[in-house]
């Protein structure tokens, strides 16, 4: 079933080419073919096309993801040498400047992301049909999604409301300052759970729940936790997401634990469609787990990868001895060649953990294209794990210890198996102690250098931060150069 939406998107890429036919007479030619509001937008199909086409950039935030990792204190660049992906080893040193290709990357695919959700939100009242509103909603959630992106990785942005943007803009329209742009992505997402079903429509599309989770989530990012902690618990009280128990638990980031109970938003991928690192975002695979797999793996379930954003030592180190979340978490090729005989090669800053949670496994068909880079593991963008701690957090911080307990100690009764392990306190104890529970529960999901800096907790915990600098990544040069001086780069870089 999740795979549908992942191929529906080659129907639109056909109608997207621009065609020439040619007769016999070299001057007869056939008028160019293009998209544009003239000729599109004039059904639903069209519409859902759109979309599948919006949706279809989700796949390329691998990016943001693994260097959430590497850019925090919880893994290391890794790779082959300090020359692989120059650009990573940057980021894991805090030496990043905007001549940086795959920061570049984040804010191109971003933007192509926000493009395509605005290209139907321009269009959105052009044709009526049954089933739009919910269409629209979509589009909302998912241009919302890619700006909250953005405005992590880049603080303040150009915005365009609804409408896409165009050649010559970035010399017109000024970067937007961070308060902006926190307005506008509340604005799409409330409009967007006013129409947004509470059960999606198809597997690996938005539900409310999924929207009332990311504006939770904003608000929290915001600092505006009175409003953080009702949101969240909107998706709480759905009865809609559960946690994953027991041993169904140690198989959540198994293909078996795709798209289920837990599962609040999550992003599709699969290995019918290849790509090779000409293209990386042509892939329809996952390509971070590719590069956070062993080197020249030998053994059983998994199979070889890149050695990239490999977990540091003080960051396997974390978890109690009875915490299930390590065995999820952290493979240690020390333990597992001694259970197992398996082999690898270690590679640039390897420390013998690997991100388990992400890691290429094998699997009875044949992949199309790279198998490095067409791994089909979903990645779970929100998961109920994640809604508990954030209510928990933003609770904590607005007094509520009660209701802080409750939601960070369903959490930890599902790591432990039991009640011997729950948190008590209240006031700065406790939110410091849910602050450490989503280490502990998210380590390897690409969001803990986010959380550094939100909670101000970055600078003297990632080695190499800076203040007052790498709370935000620089804007790449080529925008600054394009905006004619429009725009001015983000401080100290």
């Amino acid at each position: 079933m999740k795979r549908k939406i992942i191929t529906a998107f080659m129907a639109f890429s056909i109608l997207a080419v621009t065609n020439i036919s040619c007769s016999d007479d070299f001057l007869e030619r056939a008028p160019l073919y293009s998209i544009s509001s003239d000729n599109y937008f004039n059904s639903e199909e069209d519409y859902n096309y759109a979309l599948i086409a919006a949706y279809d950039i989700l796949q390329s935030t691998y990016v943001n993801v693994i260097l959430g990792e590497i850019a925090s204190d919880n893994t290391l660049s890794g790779g082959e040498s300090a020359n692989d992906v120059i650009g990573w080893q940057q980021i894991d040193e805090m030496t990043h400047t905007p001549v940086n290709s795959n920061l570049r990357d984040v804010w191109n695919w971003m933007f192509a992301g926000i493009n395509r959700a605005a290209y139907i939100l321009e269009f959105k009242d052009k044709t009526d049909f049954e089933g739009k509103a919910q269409i629209i909603a979509e589009a909302r959630f998912l241009h919302a999604y890619y700006n909250f992106e953005l405005l992590k990785w880049f603080g303040g942005i150009p915005l365009k409301g609804d409408a896409r943007f165009a050649l010559g803009d970035e010399t017109t329209i000024p970067r937007a300052d961070t308060d902006d742009v926190y307005a506008s992505i509340i604005s799409d997402l409330e409009m967007a759970i006013a129409d947004l079903a509470p059960t999606a429509p198809q597997v690996g599309r938005v539900s409310k729940g999924a929207a009332q989770a990311l504006l939770g989530k904003v608000y929290l990012y915001k600092g505006d936790y009175a409003l953080a902690g009702p949101m969240l618990e909107n998706v709480i009280n759905s009865g809609m997401y559960s946690l994953t128990q027991g041993e169904d638990y140690m198989d959540l980031f198994e293909e078996t634990g795709e798209n289920g109970t837990e599962s609040v938003f999550e992003i599709q991928y699969t290995d019918v469609e290849g790509a090779g690192f000409g293209c990386l975002q042509c892939s329809e695979g996952n390509v971070a787990v590719g590069f956070s797999g062993p080197r020249n793996y030998n053994g059983p379930l998994y199979t070889s990868g890149f050695s990239f954003n490999v977990p540091t030592e003080e960051a396997a180190s974390i978890y109690e001895a009875d915490d299930m979340r390590k065995d999820v978490t952290i493979l240690d090729m020390v333990e597992w060649n001694a259970e197992t005989g398996a082999t690898y090669g270690p590679g640039y800053k390897d420390t013998g953990y690997f991100n388990r949670k992400y890691i290429p496994r094998k699997r009875s068909d044949e992949a199309a294209g790279d198998l490095n880079l067409t791994n089909p593991n979903n990645y779970r963008a929100i998961r109920y794990a994640d809604v508990l701690l954030m209510a928990a957090e933003a609770y904590s911080r607005t007094g509520n210890s009660v209701k802080a307990l409750e939601y960070v100690n369903e959490v930890r009764r599902r790591a432990f198996g039991d009640q011997n392990h729950d948190l008590a306190g209240a006031g700065d104890a406790l939110t410091s102690a849910i602050l450490n529970e989503r280490r502990l529960e998210l380590l390897g999901e690409g969001h803990r250098f986010f959380d550094l800096v939100r909670t101000g907790q970055a600078s003297g915990t990632i080695p190499g931060f800076t203040a007052n600098k790498n709370e935000v990544f620089p804007i790449p040069i080529e925008e600054i150069q394009f905006s004619n001086g429009l725009w001015e780069q983000n401080p100290n870089y």
